[in-house]
């Protein structure tokens, strides 16, 4: 399948800072798009790029094969991380004004029900909870239909209950074969919603596929964490188990055999207090890719 955009050495300077060098990546229409990275890992550069907002210093955009333009625009929405409501008007006063904007807007019974607003239809923006403001933020952003939707990460600072609500209506726009761009810190959110996802850090990808393929690549079975194992194992590395690292000052190993790799750690002097075992995520591999967390 013909990819919907395609990024070709794209690279962005500030002053002394390369915030993105010379990345290249292609985006296949109807999935979800993850781009993951730690604050000034230059995503955020890049998807403003991708959007249009910032002008390269050099490389290349194309959507659907061709350099994006005033055009693209009008393909495209964008649910923005920040992003200022009018005030003293209710959910439905807003649909309203925003639709006026494009000249073939989704029709706003269908956009009250893609993102679940009816409840809230006659309420003020002013008294909206964080989840119902992302819920109409989303309705924005799909009112002229977009081809490509962009979500900057749109469910910070919401509750556990709220974010999973985001994510069925995530979901439901990328059923329509809406192509979806992903910008989240929360990995949980990420292995669930993106088909693929990008790893992002010092203005580079370092590895892009699809989630459960990444971890496969780079773990085998699973981690096996000692949080304090004691000084002598920080200072003198050689007297772990093999394979085993130090990273913040805690052991990290992965494993196929639990139980003949935790008897093995029982017979050292190592201290088990805090052990933990769990199947690698994406934040385990960014771990693993740079050493510092994704949320850094």
């Amino acid at each position: 399948m013909e990819p919907i955009i395609q990024v070709r050495e794209l690279s962005k300077r500030y002053q002394n800072v390369r915030a993105v060098d010379r990345v290249s990546f292609d985006i296949r229409e109807g999935i979800c798009f993850g781009l993951l990275g730690p604050n000034g890992a230059g995503k955020t550069t890049t998807i403003e790029m991708m959007e249009g907002i910032l002008a390269p210093d050099s490389g290349q955009i194309l959507f659907r094969g061709n350099p994006i333009d005033t055009r693209f625009k009008e393909k495209v929405g964008i649910q923005f991380q920040h992003t200022a409501l009018p005030e003293f008007i209710t959910v439905r006063e807003t649909l309203q004004l925003f639709s006026a904007f494009y000249p073939d807007p989704r029709s706003m019974e269908e956009v009250i029900e893609i993102c679940s607003l009816r409840e809230i239809i006659n309420r003020d923006n002013r008294k909206l909870s964080g989840g119902q403001r992302q819920r109409l933020l989303l309705a924005l952003a799909i009112i002229p239909a977009p081809e490509v939707v962009f979500l900057d990460e749109p469910t910070t600072g919401l509750d556990p209950q709220a974010r999973r609500n985001f994510w069925s209506l995530i979901e439901r726009v990328k059923a329509e074969g809406t192509t979806v761009i992903l910008t989240t810190h929360y990995m949980d959110e990420a292995q669930l919603l993106c088909d693929e996802v990008a790893i992002m850090d010092h203005g580079r990808i370092l590895e892009l596929d699809a989630p459960q393929r990444l971890l496969d690549r780079h773990f085998t079975g699973v981690l096996i964490r000692i949080p304090e194992p004691g000084e002598r194992f920080i200072t003198d590395p050689s007297q772990l188990p093999s394979g085993a690292e130090i990273r913040d000052g805690a052991v990290e190993l992965t494993t196929a055999r639990i139980d003949e790799t935790v008897r093995r750690l029982l017979t050292m002097e190592l201290n088990l207090d805090g052990l933990s075992i769990h199947k690698p995520n994406l934040e385990d591999l960014f771990l693993k890719l740079t050493g510092s967390s994704l949320r850094a």
